[in-house]
């Protein structure tokens, strides 16, 4: 009997022996399969460049000495980390003289301010209302600088006369934030001429 626990002992012994060669090849092996595969590479972050604030119904309005000058609405603000302000939806703005009545009106269909440059500019399809000379003005692209108190494009313009019916078409133009005055830089179109010469 003690013949047969000594078989049975180095039986067992050789079976676990067995049993470690093959758990520490299929360890070895495992870990050979894992270092075979491409080297993971680190993914660009790319920073967020989005906006940081969005407001909805905007009214912005600049005043000089207590008295409102220009009046801005529009419904939807998009504000950026650098400061710069986006109008994706149709903006309104307004100018007053000084009795506070309204003197001129800009529609647009977006609109931007660049807080670097302190401009405001207005695209698509802009629309500016001279009340007083009763006069409007189209064109595609439109800049307001509140220091300079100016307005300007290099964009094509069309200026209608409700009063006489003139026409006057031309690139790029030059104005006072009101349209007081203004002047286009190349003109063209249909005028009304004193007779006399």
């Amino acid at each position: 009997m003690a013949n047969r626990q000594a078989v049975l002992l180095v039986i067992r012994n050789q079976y676990l022996q067995k049993m470690v060669y093959y758990s520490l090849f299929i360890v070895h092996c495992s870990f050979i399969l894992l270092a075979c595969g491409e080297p993971k590479q680190a993914k660009k972050v790319v920073p967020y460049s989005g906006p940081i604030e969005e407001i909805n119904d905007v009214k912005l309005l600049y005043s000089e000495g207590a008295v409102v000058k220009v009046k801005l609405t529009t419904a939807k603000q998009l504000r950026y980390e650098n400061e710069n302000r986006r109008y994706p939806k149709p903006v309104h703005i307004l100018f007053y003289n000084p009795a506070g009545q309204e003197i001129t009106t800009i529609d647009s269909d977006s609109g931007r301010y660049d807080k670097a440059k302190d401009i405001y500019v207005v695209m698509g399809h802009v629309v500016v209302v001279n009340k007083q000379k009763q006069e409007k003005l189209l064109t595609p692209e439109l800049t307001w600088n509140p220091v300079t108190k100016k307005v300007y494009t290099d964009k094509d313009v069309s200026i209608l006369s409700q009063l006489t019916g003139e026409k006057l078409y031309g690139t790029g133009l030059d104005a006072n934030q009101d349209f007081s005055k203004y002047a286009i830089r190349k003109v063209n179109g249909v005028f009304n001429v004193q007779g006399g010469i």
